[in-house]
């Protein structure tokens, strides 16, 4: 039977193969974010283009590798960062830098006006690799990102793929938060998320496939034994 993780389970993973365990949190982001550009480079390569769209969370730092990886594969690579760059946590600025010393093209923008005209720039070869809201997201998009995803899904592309749950997907109810991002393709880690699961959940999330990110095995056996709420 599939395993099935809520929100809670997803932090208390996370918290512990990193205090517990010892598993920096940057080799599980390197682990998450190269195992879905190998799906992506599967589904859609080889040589592709990728336009992502990245949030200022962990989220985007698994975007920021996902573009890395890609890059290295040869696909022609974008990466916007929709809002303060300056705001990335540790382990997210740390793969910032490094696609900008690998001269990845890299657009900043806080400015919800300039953040629709570059989705709406996007080619029709493009993948569009959604990296904005993780599985910590709740209740209703704010602006200007509501009109971001909005744009985003009218694009012209190749395709929708959201990286570990569609922006603006509550991943527990799999409700969207007024708006959301509608994934042809969701690639998650560790585990399918339980919202997933709901019908409603269904033109949202697309295929689903999971990445093992190294997280002990002992650790996700213990998690998923205990009751849940």
């Amino acid at each position: 039977m599939a395993l099935v993780l809520s929100r809670d389970q997803v932090r208390r993973i996370d918290d512990l193969a990193i205090n517990n365990y010892g598993v920096a949190g940057i080799v599980l982001m390197e682990n998450a974010g190269r195992g879905a550009a190998e799906i992506i480079d599967r589904a859609y390569g080889p040589h592709g283009s990728a336009f992502l769209a990245c949030g200022t969370g962990n989220n985007g730092g698994d975007g920021f590798v996902i573009a890395r990886h890609l890059h290295n594969a040869a696909w022609s690579v974008r990466a916007m960062i929709a809002g303060d760059a300056s705001k990335l946590p540790p382990d997210a600025a740390t793969n910032d830098r490094i696609i900008q010393a690998m001269s990845i093209e890299r657009i900043v923008t806080a400015d919800g006006a300039a953040q629709q005209d570059l989705a709406k720039a996007i080619h029709p070869r493009e993948v569009v690799i959604d990296a904005l809201l993780g599985t910590g997201f709740q209740g209703r998009v704010r602006t200007p990102l509501a009109a971001l995803i909005d744009a985003l899904n009218a694009a012209a592309k190749r395709a929708m793929v959201a990286v570990d749950v569609p922006s603006g997907l509550d991943c527990d109810t799999g409700k969207p938060g007024g708006v959301a991002i509608r994934a042809d393709l969701t690639i998650t880690f560790v585990a399918t998320k339980r919202g997933f699961l709901a019908e409603h959940a269904r033109p949202y999330v697309g295929r689903c496939e999971v990445v093992d990110i190294g997280v002990p095995r002992e650790l996700i056996c213990r998690i998923t034994s205990e009751v849940q709420p």
